[in-house]
């Protein structure tokens, strides 16, 4: 049902800070968030100002306008509530992400707030607690529902796509004791899926 690495491997408990965004493919989307987060690194460390760049996983929540390229789990739901078509892009649809709630995410900015840092990058994402897979958040989906998607299988991936991506949130919960996340893949689902009965069905 999905992609893992293995248990020995450095990024099992999630990708950390560390690993390059350089000499990779990125998409022009994802450039120009590289572009971004260089900028505010430099703010910190060149102007001393308190300044962090979050590179978030994926980012979701009950009001969240999914599409078909961006919002996976919210168009995902969108398209199994309404009887949608929903097309998988490469991978077997076993690719694996991490999903944070905007509740978590916005809490977490409150802290780091709070008691601001200089120069600080963060990977901040549902890490090991809240990921899934396309197939498995497709299971879920129909669970929640009680209904069938209505799905189809296209070879090809989408050009710079990861294959797995759960990220290491431990530097973020390290500097900021207490914060942690509260919603799992399921809580995100329901929530996603009554909070839009009226609207999408």
């Amino acid at each position: 049902m999905r992609w893992e690495i293995e248990s020995t491997h450095p990024y099992n408990k999630g990708i950390d800070e560390k690993m390059s965004i350089d000499q990779t493919k990125h998409s022009l989307f994802g450039a120009s968030k590289v572009a971004a987060d260089v900028l505010v690194q430099e703010y910190g460390r060149y102007f001393g100002m308190k300044t962090a760049s979050f590179r978030g996983g994926c980012l979701t929540g009950p009001s969240h306008s999914g599409a078909e390229l961006h919002g996976f789990l919210s168009y995902l739901m969108k398209c199994t509530m309404t009887g949608t078509p929903y097309n998988i892009y490469g991978y077997k649809g076993k690719q694996v992400r991490d999903n944070i709630h905007s509740y978590d995410l916005v809490n977490a900015f409150y802290h780091f707030y709070q008691n601001p840092r200089g120069a600080e990058v963060y990977n901040i994402g549902g890490g090991r607690f809240s990921n899934c897979s396309m197939l498995e958040a497709i299971q879920e989906c129909e669970k929640i529902t009680n209904k069938k998607l209505k799905w189809e299988y296209k070879e090809s991936n989408r050009i710079g796509d990861h294959i797995w991506w759960i990220s290491d949130i431990e530097k973020f919960k390290t500097h900021y004791l207490e914060w942690n996340l509260t919603y799992e893949i399921t809580d995100i689902l329901k929530e996603i899926f009554t909070h839009n009965v009226g609207r999408w069905v």
